[in-house]
């Protein structure tokens, strides 16, 4: 089980860098900034700021929360600050995730830890920390509560979104009390930044609004980019948000999404189903594989070709990837056939620890015989 603990080191050396590195950090890994110059303002009265990130833990991962996320903490933690990463147990609890059997839930949480480790989070500035550890104490229920008073049955429907829900559906009590008590532990666990999902910026803005009325700060929010799943993308999603939710259903759509644990041949198999249009940069999933996970972790993408539709070539950059591909010179079935052997790589590690490792294989083959519920 995860248990809550200090930082690893305490005493770790302060980054050496200057505001403007660390600001450029944290630009890469946020879509977007509330406020920048507040960010600056921190980083330049702060050496160690606390950001954090929070995971329903409930099945299996997918690529985005693995490697994707291992990425972005890792450029948090470089630009100085210490994270906290939470499970969100008795959240996944209250929205019913894995029907909610709460050991099953914090055994997942267990399980994603693994995954983190194995997907190359440097852990050192990294800290776990378990829901069902913090509601143990009083302080956080009258936080909860008083965030609750300020804000009506509305205002906190609006942020349905964060639980992977919609506004128009029928919420239970518990999930109305969800997002309370996410604003909460930002408050509890004295946040300065909220670096989630773009599918989570409601609930931070909440934060926002609601830390001054109740005598506390304003926390910055630092969203991330949500990766798109693998099927054509549908019209009338209009922003991240909905996006996100998109995302969050893969589970029950399987082949829209890569998996931490899928084989060689399910890499191979998706992404050759995968929607990427000829000639198109945006919003074509295959493409932002290539920026978001590969080039973050790779120095190359190797295409590779017979020589009549113009041999091997080797693109070093996802700019240069998105001239040549934009303008015809790279065909989608050999941009498929190269990034699934990339991600194939990067995945190797991780099936190499859960294939080796008793603890880690013992909880994957737990979290598969969950019967996964949205």
């Amino acid at each position: 089980m995860i248990k809550t603990k200090t930082f690893i080191s305490e005493t770790a050396k302060i980054t050496n860098m200057d505001t403007q590195q660390r600001l450029q950090l944290i630009n890469e890994v946020g879509e977007e900034i509330i406020t920048e110059e507040e960010l600056k303002q921190l980083l330049e009265t702060k050496k160690q700021p606390i950001a954090y990130d929070g995971f329903e833990p409930s099945g299996n991962m997918h690529i985005a929360q693995g490697i994707l996320r291992a990425i972005n903490v890792n450029k948090m933690t470089k630009a100085g600050c210490k994270f906290r990463m939470f499970a969100a147990d008795w959240h996944a609890l209250a929205n019913n995730k894995l029907g909610g059997d709460l050991e099953k839930i914090q055994t997942c949480g267990d399980y994603m830890i693994e995954m983190w480790k194995a997907s190359g989070m440097e852990l050192e500035n990294v800290e776990f920390v378990r829901s069902s550890e913090i509601v143990k104490e009083p302080d956080y229920w009258k936080l909860v509560l008083n965030i609750a008073k300020e804000n009506t049955v509305t205002r906190i429907t609006r942020c349905a979104q964060i639980m992977g829900r919609s506004e128009k559906e029928t919420l239970s009590a518990a999930q109305i009390l969800y997002p309370c008590m996410q604003a909460a532990d930002i408050f509890h666990l004295k946040v300065d930044i909220a670096q989630l999902g773009m599918d989570q910026r409601k609930v931070n803005v909440l934060a926002r609004e609601i830390g001054p009325k109740l005598g506390m700060w304003k926390p910055i929010v630092v969203s991330h980019h949500m990766l798109m799943g693998l099927g054509e993308p549908k019209t009338e999603i209009k922003d991240a948000t909905e996006r996100a939710i998109e995302l969050k259903m893969s589970k029950s759509k399987p082949e829209t999404a890569i998996f931490m644990t899928d084989t060689e041949e399910d890499v191979k198999r998706k992404i050759s189903k995968a929607y990427c249009p000829e000639k198109q940069t945006k919003e074509n999933p295959i493409m932002e594989y290539c920026k978001y996970i590969i080039f973050e972790k790779m120095p190359a993408l190797e295409i590779k070709r017979p020589e009549k539709f113009g041999g091997n070539t080797t693109i070093e950059s996802y700019s240069q990837l998105e001239q040549a591909y934009g303008s015809g010179k790279i065909h989608p079935t050999d941009l498929k056939t190269a990034t699934a052997e990339a991600l194939n790589k990067l995945l190797e590690p991780v099936r190499k620890h859960f294939n080796t490792n008793t603890k880690a294989k013992k909880l994957a083959e737990q979290v598969q015989a969950f019967k996964v519920t949205r």
